[in-house]
């Protein structure tokens, strides 16, 4: 492979001058943030002209100006539409001829998780189809179908799921990264997708942010090059295959600063300054749009105070014109609705800074409708709206959707082989080698003997769902089990193959427990699954106020049975406890699919050669990033042993919380998603459904995801009154959980709710000690708050909490809490929930309370 040349534009050393000089640790970041957000007349003091390898040619310009010269104002607008599949008919298609359209995460054909390639590609050709019938739009145009597949085709049942960018991150390996590209590429396009959203090339400046795992590293050379060898991979090289049938158009993201908010804060407010947003947060485009990337994304964030998708300098003056990136800017779900004066339904503002596509999942014809008054009255200029379009069309033509075949007769279609192919996992297994980093080997307690007896313990041993994190199926990679997930492999699975093969023994025990004595534990622990927005933290505690894992690892240590720790995770965390509760430990990251490869270095079939793309942190509140001036990490960027290199930590780390004590912390049931160890039941007089998906339906009940603060954070239930029925909160397996200590917390269960109806029947909030409470007798408890709801404006959020000795006086016993949640009504009831949690010192000052002290 013949190598490329990235515009320079950071001269000679560029890791140390380019750390040293611009990393803006947080303490530093208020300073800042008075000095002058652009400058504006002078953007090429600090942005480069790029040399962009696809350039343009007179046969596609030319092209491109005899389509638009022939197109309406309505053909026009519609080509800078984006609905999301859900929210879409083909007789919409038909009728308007979007120019693209999206599938959210979570979202699938028929609205079946299962759905085969062959379902992918019917609904491709039938919007393709409809999108070129000119009969009611008067247009031929094609419109292109957008996807989220950025681990592998990740929204597809039994595609190859490689490691998530944190972990390629650790593999330090551009090669490797382009032949993951390719490969995601040909799964894309076997269902008939033309157009990935990926990379992400955020340079993640504090770790407590959710999205921290979707960032390669926090070094802006390695996010450089990765986002060139991710955009070849997709797109194909610019001078050979470049949007061959065998790629698909790629998208660089999220621009820019997404990972430099202040706190970690998902679409928060990044205030860097602009030599520093560039030095810092836009390398990857810096590689990526040299690299011919043709379509950009917004970013939610903020750049001192204005938002990315209404933000004219950065848009048009600085990417399209200084950086001379001549491809089209598509915004992110709604993110347009957060420009100051905007809302999901019209945002000229938007346009008129430079964005060419709103992403419009729900409210695409009040959109719509808008845009073309706003054009048709001069709020928008046409010449602002021809420039859109010319983009748009200009990467279609490159992409060559006017000569390809349609998407049921490309030569890659429904291609099942495809999908999860051997060669494909293949390159997977080498980049969960390559992607683990040792951190601790005490003793030399690896490699591992496959001759030996191994208990295998943890929650994440065989849970390839949890190893593969959010993004994986669905959207907050939750609600799924190992069968969906077919021809992928846990972390056991790995172990047991090697020891099988070897007259060694692996003992699965999620529990840790053993009927004969073993040699040796490999637990498997870390971070349920979380996507944007759900994943945010307030420190970088592992298991803040709960250390289940840490007390499964003293219990085995206590019996002198040594301990392999393999922390799954989406960012580096404080771990000290379980640390020096271990006597090696690997950071495993989120590997995917391949779980089983973790084995083959566990075992010394392949050495350690993962380091770390992230500081990993000395305390429970550090913000730490290599370059700043008091660096003083617990382990360094780059940190990373060999299976032969001496263990540099001991086991006495300091394990002292010095703020945020976990006695005080917080104890969440629903934050966006539902939180470890509980899960969510749907009961419907004697019938009862796992939720693993948006909505449901069983019985009396219908039950949807819905949006509060950010997408898909609240739960609607609506109540048909036929039978009794209840949305339940239950922990695994029924296993009780001890939440005394939330008493001596004097805390109170709380949670915002909306009603959407009137409310003339008892609705409760109940616990139970048995996982289904309704038996006489039984350890249950239901409060009925109906009074406080018919109290509450109409589809207005409020807070209801009830002070949890109520529930200790209806018989609940806190030490073994099974249901820590329930609603439930006979009536017809429609109610939206969010933000369950457990609360300390609220007791007195809760909505309902029966403490007389």
């Amino acid at each position: 492979m013949r190598k490329h040349t990235i515009a320079k534009v950071v001269t000679g050393a560029f890791v140390s001058a380019l750390l040293s000089a611009c990393s803006v640790p947080e303490k530093e970041a208020q300073n800042e943030q008075n000095q002058s957000a652009a400058t504006e007349n002078n953007a090429a003091l600090v942005w480069p002209k790029l040399e962009i390898e696809v350039t343009a040619t007179p046969e596609v310009e030319d092209k491109v100006e005899n389509l638009l010269s022939s197109m309406t104002i309505e053909q026009k607008v519609a080509q800078m539409i984006q609905p999301e599949i859900r929210n879409i008919t083909v007789d919409d298609m038909r009728t308007y001829g979007f120019g693209s359209y999206l599938n959210g995460g979570g979202a699938f054909p028929n609205n079946n998780k299962h759905a085969t390639p062959e379902d992918w590609i019917a609904l491709a050709e039938s919007l393709y189809q409809a999108s070129i019938d000119d009969s009611i739009d008067g247009s031929s145009i094609p419109t292109m179908w957008g996807t989220d597949a950025v681990h592998g085709h990740n929204n597809v049942i039994g595609a190859t799921l490689f490691p998530h960018n944190i972990g390629l991150g650790a593999a330090n390996n551009p090669e490797l990264m382009e032949r993951i590209a390719h490969a995601t590429a040909r799964e894309v396009m076997a269902t008939g997708i033309d157009w990935v959203f990926a990379p992400t090339v955020a340079v993640v400046r504090d770790d407590r942010w959710g999205r921290t795992y979707e960032s390669y590293s926090e070094d802006p050379a390695i996010v450089r090059e990765y986002a060139a060898a991710v955009v070849r991979g997709l797109q194909g090289d610019a001078n050979e295959d470049f949007l061959s049938e065998q790629r698909v158009i790629s998208t660089v993201k999220h621009f820019v600063g997404d990972g430099g908010t202040v706190g970690g804060d998902d679409q928060g407010n990044n205030i860097a300054t602009e030599q520093a947003l560039f030095d810092i947060h836009a390398q990857g485009y810096v590689g990526g749009l040299t690299a011919g990337a043709q379509s950009v994304m917004a970013s939610f964030n903020s750049w001192h105070g204005e938002k990315l998708h209404g933000h004219k300098y950065l848009l048009t003056d600085v990417l399209k014109e200084q950086m001379g990136f001549d491809g089209f800017v598509v915004g992110d779900w709604n993110g347009h609705g957060q420009v100051e004066g905007c809302n999901n339904e019209s945002c000229p503002q938007a346009i008129n800074a430079g964005l060419d596509i709103f992403m419009v999942p729900n409210d695409w014809k009040a959109l719509y409708d808008n845009t073309l008054a706003q054009v048709n009255d001069g709020t928008i200029p046409m010449s602002r709206i021809d420039d859109a379009v010319r983009r748009i069309l200009r990467v279609k033509v490159r992409a060559g959707l006017f000569e390809k075949p349609s998407p049921a007769i490309r030569p890659l279609a429904a291609d099942q082989s495809l999908i999860g192919n051997q060669e494909h996992r293949d390159v997977a297994r080498q980049a969960v080698r390559e992607s683990l980093v040792l951190l601790k080997n005490k003793n030399q307690t690896l490699p591992l003997s496959a001759n030996a007896r191994i208990l295998v313990a943890g929650d994440g041993a065989h849970n390839i769902g949890k190893q593969s994190g959010g993004w994986s199926i669905t959207w907050q990679g939750t609600n799924n089990t190992n069968e969906d997930f077919p021809g992928g492999t846990s972390i056991f699975d790995g172990i047991e193959k090697y020891t099988s093969q070897a007259g060694g023994k692996a003992e699965l025990s999620e529990e840790g427990e053993f009927k004969t004595r073993p040699d040796v534990a490999v637990v498997v622990f870390g971070e349920e699954p979380y996507a944007e927005g759900h994943g945010d933290r307030e420190t970088l505690i592992y298991q803040h106020g709960n250390k289940r894992d840490l007390a499964l690892l003293e219990k085995l240590q206590a019996q002198g049975i040594p301990v392999v720790s393999v922390f799954i995770s989406g960012r580096p965390m404080w771990v000290n406890a379980e640390l020096n509760a271990s006597d090696a430990f690997v950071a495993a990251w989120l590997p995917g699919s391949e779980g089983a490869a973790v084995a083959d270095v566990l075992f010394g079939q392949h050495d350690f050669k993962g380091k770390l793309p992230f500081s990993w942190p000395a305390t429970p509140q550090q913000v730490v990033n290599i370059g700043d001036e008091d660096y003083a990490p617990l382990l360094p960027f780059g940190f990373g042993l060999t299976l032969t290199d001496a263990n540099t930590l001991s086991d006495t780390l300091d394990t002292k919380v010095t703020s945020n004590s976990d006695d005080q912390a917080p104890v969440t049931i629903l934050a966006g998603s539902v939180t470890a160890p509980w899960v969510l039941w749907l009961n419907s007089g004697k019938k009862s459904v796992l939720v693993n998906a948006s909505t449901h339906s069983v019985g009396a009940l219908t039950y949807r995801t819905v949006d509060k603060n950010v997408q898909e954070d609240a739960r609607k239930v609506t109540f048909d009154g036929s039978e009794y029925a209840v949305m339940r909160f239950a922990s695994k397996s029924f296993f009780r959980e001890d939440m005394s200590g939330q008493l001596l917390n004097n805390a109170a269960l709380s949670l915002q709710i909306s009603r959407h109806s009137d409310i003339n029947t008892p609705v409760t909030i109940g616990m139970n000690c048995e996982g289904e409470g309704d038996a006489p007798g039984s350890c249950a408890a239901r409060i009925d708050i109906s009074e406080q709801l018919q109290a509450m404006p109409l589809d207005s959020w409020q807070n209801v909490s009830v002070d949890l000795q109520c529930f200790v006086n209806e018989g609940i016993n806190f030490t073994g809490l099974v249901v820590p949640f329930e609603l439930g009504t006979a009536g017809k009831v429609s109610l939206s929930v969010a933000e369950i949690q457990f609360t300390p010192n609220l007791a007195k000052q809760a909505s309902i309370t029966c403490n007389p002290n």
